[in-house]
Formats: C-alpha cells, sequence, structure tokens
C-alpha cells in the first residue's frame, strides 16, 4: 500500500432519520359509520451505523464523501398500520478505528473487531397513533403523536494502525527498506529523513504459509511526544501493535543512547506502550566487519535491556533468524 493511498484521518457529518407521525385516524367503513380509533404508529427514522470490516486498512473510500443522512420513517395509516422504518446506512471502516465527537473532541466508541456495530447517531422513535390513547373518558381521541426528530452530529475518525509488528525507529534509520526486503510492499525509500510520512503496512510471509503484519510508521525524532516532527499523527498508529520493533543503525553515535530515547518517547506519550513485547535490530549491519560486530555486541550485553539481532535488509543477513524471532514473540 502506497501513503498516497493511505488515508487515516476524517471528517464527516451524520444525521439520523426523523421518527414517522402516528396517524390520528378514525375508523370508516360502509355500515360502520362511527368505528373507534385505528391510527397506526410512525416508523422508526433510519439510523448511521459503523460497522468494522476487516477487509479494509485504511480511510480512504471516505475521504471524498463526508455527508451520511439515514432515511426518514414513514407515517402510520389506518388499520393500525404502522409506517415503513427509515433506511438505516451503514459506513464500513477498517479495524482500529476510533471514532470522536468533533465538538467536544471525546473518545465516543472504538471499532476493533470485524463485524462488530456501533451506532453513531440514533433515528427518531416513531410515533404513537391514536388507538394508543383510546380509553373508558375519550372514547375516539383525535390526536396523535408526532416523531421524534433526527439527530445529528460532526465525527471524527482516526484510524490507529492494527498491526503485529510496528518499525519503530528514527528518521533514515532503514525501516522502509527492511519492510520492502520482507514484503511485496512498495514503500517510499530515499536517503533523507521523513521520507515515509504516512504509515505503510505490508504482509511478512513466513514458513506453512503462515504471515504476519508488519507496519512501517514514521520515524520519531527527540520531543516526538509532545508534537515535535510529525508528532501525535504516527505515534497512535504504535498502540495497537503486537510488537515493538526497534531499527538502530549500525553507524549510529551511541546505539544504546538511541534506544533510549526512543524508549522514553513512546514512554511520555503512553506509558502502557512498554508492555508490548520489544526487539532490536541493529539494521545496516553489512558496514560492520566480525571485530566491530563483537565490540558493539559487548557494549550491547552490558548495558542494553531488550534482546537484539544484527540484519542488512540490503545484504539479506539475519532476515530469517528476525522473522524466526518475530514469529516466536508473536506466539509466544
Amino acid at each position: 500500500m502506497t501513503e498516497g493511498n493511505f488515508v487515516d484521518y476524517v471528517k464527516m457529518h451524520v444525521s439520523s432519520g426523523n421518527g414517522g407521525k402516528g396517524s390520528a385516524h378514525l375508523h370508516r367503513e360502509k355500515y360502520i359509520a362511527k368505528g373507534g380509533p385505528d391510527g397506526g404508529d410512525g416508523g422508526r427514522g433510519g439510523h448511521v451505523i459503523l460497522r468494522g470490516n476487516s477487509n479494509l486498512w485504511t480511510l480512504i473510500h471516505l475521504k471524498f464523501k463526508r455527508h451520511f443522512r439515514a432515511g426518514h420513517g414513514a407515517h402510520g395509516s389506518s388499520g393500525r398500520s404502522t409506517g415503513a422504518d427509515g433506511e438505516d446506512i451503514y459506513i464500513d471502516v477498517p479495524l482500529g478505528t476510533v471514532v470522536r465527537d468533533s465538538e467536544t473532541d471525546t473518545v465516543l466508541f472504538e471499532i476493533t473487531e470485524d463485524g462488530e456495530e456501533k451506532i453513531v447517531v440514533k433515528g427518531g422513535m416513531g410515533g404513537r397513533g391514536n388507538w394508543h390513547f383510546k380509553n373508558s373518558v375519550n372514547q375516539t381521541p383525535r390526536y396523535a403523536q408526532p416523531g421524534i426528530p433526527l439527530e445529528e452530529r460532526d465525527i471524527t475518525l482516526e484510524l490507529k494502525v492494527l498491526a503485529d509488528v510496528g518499525l519503530v525507529g528514527f528518521p533514515n534509520a532503514g525501516k522502509s527498506t527492511l519492510l520492502s526486503v520482507l514484503t511485496s510492499a512498495k514503500p517510499k525509500i530515499a536517503d533523507y529523513e521523513f521520507t515515509t510520512l504516512k504509515p505503510n503496512l505490508g504482509i511478512v510471509e513466513y514458513r506453512d504459509f503462515k504471515s504476519f503484519v508488519m507496519a512501517d510508521i514514521p520515524g520519531i525524532i527527540e520531543g516526538a511526544a509532545e508534537g515535535k516532527g510529525l508528532g501525535y499523527y504516527f505515534l497512535r498508529h504504535i498502540e495497537r501493535n503486537s510488537i515493538l520493533l526497534f531499527l538502530i543503525p549500525a553507524d549510529a553515535k551511541d546505539i544504546v543512547e538511541q534506544y533510549e530515547i526512543l524508549e522514553d518517547e513512546l514512554r511520555r506519550y503512553n506509558p502502557e506502550m512498554l508492555d508490548k513485547e520489544r526487539l532490536v535490530v541493529i539494521s545496516k549491519s553489512d558496514m560492520l566487519d566480525d571485530e566491530l560486530k563483537s565490540e558493539i555486541s559487548t557494549i550491547l550485553d552490558k548495558d542494553l535491556s531488550v534482546d537484539y539481532l544484527f540484519i542488512s535488509s540490503v545484504a539479506h543477513q539475519g532476515l530469517t533468524e528476525l522473522k524466526d524471532q518475530l514469529w516466536k514473540l508473536l506466539n509466544s
């Protein structure tokens, strides 16, 4: 999936349907001059419903349609006939979609399961017909209830990518290159920072026709938790990943320090993110000879608190071991 097709933030206006009016009809037919009340109820107005769809990965299908209006309920009629309910509107969204009220910025709900349905705005109830109001005192009520008016609201949809493995690292650490080598994804790759501006997703094929989803998240800079760089725009995507794969280039001045900065940014954004399984990968390690690798390993064994691997995406070194380790963590 190219980043140009990745849409993860959409605002829209949704409106339910009015409830139909109840009928105030009085029964009339041949030989029955003064029949009793037989006005039917009005139909319910249509709901606007969000529905989870596991086949969707982005909100791009909603990018150019920002208004959704459900159908109105039909009015009641004679013979106690209830009006038809208004047509419900279903909006399919990818799993991991967070729905907010645009005015208050409060989270209404999240869609995390395939087929899960949540009503955003409820259709108005239909009004009751006059036969409901008949009693011993009032034998022929000539009034009925009006339908309840529609609801409308402005909402914001935010997608938090649901992936098994999320790539975390500074800009130009080699995340997009790794994704392009392990999957059939074609992210933009170039030798400058912030080449990736939106998350890219790819499916990693493993042994025996098994697979898992990997997400390339735009690079973190120091201060991202306060909104620097791309800030909150991408940090929310890391929240839903099962495993955090930290990528640090072999030519970094201090590998342990870079890892601690990345870890600190995640902690400041959401401390719960550090409860996830983590693995550190030293990328671009084809630049290292055995002696340098040994020296770096001695330092990492002493100062790094998580497991690590040396890989090279370009030279295809250590990729099988990486997939083995990720699969082991996913199924531990």
